[in-house]
């Protein structure tokens, strides 16, 4: 349970640091015989702030218990 928490708290600052994630698929528009036309389209991933605070409040909780219950 400890793993856990530490595993949540470091993506819960990983959101902080980087709110936003793109990538990029490539999607074939038109396939004629030996003519290929592949157009590159982004996505972005928008991560609230309120997540990553969640995030981190939980693994906190999450480690704390871990700890508690080992000693």
């Amino acid at each position: 349970m400890r793993m856990i928490g530490v595993i949540l708290v470091v993506l819960g600052i990983i959101a902080f640091a980087v709110p936003t994630i793109t990538f990029f698929t490539t999607e074939r528009v038109a396939d004629t015989g030996f003519f290929h036309i592949d157009v590159s389209r982004p996505h972005t991933i928008v991560l609230n702030p309120a997540v990553a605070i969640v995030a981190v409040v939980a693994g906190l909780c999450l480690a704390l218990a871990g700890r508690r219950t080992t000693d």
